[in-house]
């Protein structure tokens, strides 16, 4: 009886086994899941609902297919390794950030595309090792800022799509070490062309006007004018970004500077000022108001306790003396 038992148990263990390869997405040349072709040394996994990277993708592979799938996130090491890719594609995905050094190997990557994802912002330096890029494709996600010098080493790059996001701004001189860039989009975002630091953009577009392709799409928000239109007395404010150094607009120091003293409004001083004002040492950590009436009641039963207490010990006192 202990044969087939055994082997029933040998049976659901290696089908155990196989099942969570399967969902991992184990990546052979000889019968694995993925579809490897040795003549091109492309892998593609396109469409095959993947919530993981690959594993035991071969090394020399040059052509990965990882879009139209469910990818939330990636691990940092996920393409350590794969330092022979020239084209990867995670595009049509659910990514919603990179983490720092992701594509740090890939230094013969030549095209790619994260477009159709939900990243918000990026890392910074998150580009720097991809200096033979020639194609960046960011299109349609949720961009709300740029880092400060993010394409700086993609002096290689042609096109950078980034159209259909949430920019209202890019930093100064984003754009300036794209010397051999020939189409860059940046259309249906919501420039902000009010504030000083859309004026780098739209001189940026004036200059590269005809020699860049798509550029003068971008608009302002609202679609009221074209970004290259954009005059300085139109972009007169100092605007305050997040994560960007805080500046304070000119109008606002102006009228403090010119207001009267009747005119500055007054201010509620906080008790615990008065408190300091009267002597008062107030400890690291004031009770709050619960604590406060917790300590007041816990103080009272105490104070209860030893009166009841005191009054018994005197009765029994009593009693005795009597007896």
């Amino acid at each position: 009886m202990m044969g087939p038992v055994l082997a029933a148990c040998l049976l659901i263990i290696l089908s155990t086994a196989w099942i969570p390869q399967a969902n991992g997405a184990t990546c052979k040349k000889d019968g694995g899941v993925c579809t490897c072709n040795d003549n091109t040394k492309t892998v593609d996994r396109s469409s095959k609902g993947l919530t993981a990277i690959p594993i035991n993708i071969p090394t020399d592979t040059d052509n990965l297919k990882l879009d139209y799938n469910k990818l939330s996130s990636l691990p940092p090491k996920a393409f350590h390794g794969l330092s022979s890719l020239t084209f990867l594609d995670l595009s049509y995905n659910q990514l919603q950030t990179l983490p720092a050094g992701v594509f740090d190997h890939l230094v013969n990557l030549d095209r790619l595309q994260l477009d159709y994802n939900q990243l918000t912002s990026l890392p910074p330096k998150i580009f720097d090792k991809l200096t033979k890029l020639t194609l960046l494709n960011l299109y349609e996600n949720k961009l709300q800022r740029l880092p400060n010098g993010v394409f700086d080493k993609l002096t290689l790059l042609e096109k950078l799509y980034l159209n259909n996001n949430q920019l209202k701004r890019v930093p100064e001189g984003a754009f300036d070490k794209l010397q051999n860039i020939k189409d860059l989009r940046l259309n249906d975002n919501p420039w902000d062309c009010s504030c000083r630091d859309i004026l780098y953009l739209s001189n940026w577009i004036r200059e590269k006007k005809g020699t860049v392709s798509n550029i003068e799409a971008a608009e302002c928000d609202g679609g009221t004018k074209a970004v290259l239109d954009v005059t300085e007395e139109e972009a007169a404010e100092d605007c305050v970004y997040p994560n960007t150094t805080t500046a304070i607009p000119t109008t606002i120091i102006t009228t403090l500077a010119s207001s009267n003293d009747d005119d500055i409004p007054e201010l509620p001083v906080p008790q615990e000022n008065f408190q300091k004002f009267l002597g008062y040492q107030e400890p690291d950590h004031l009770p709050t108001q619960p604590q406060c009436l917790m300590s007041i009641s816990g103080y009272l039963g105490l104070m209860m306790s030893l009166v009841l207490t005191s009054a018994a010990i005197l009765y029994v006192i009593h009693f005795l003396k009597k007896a």
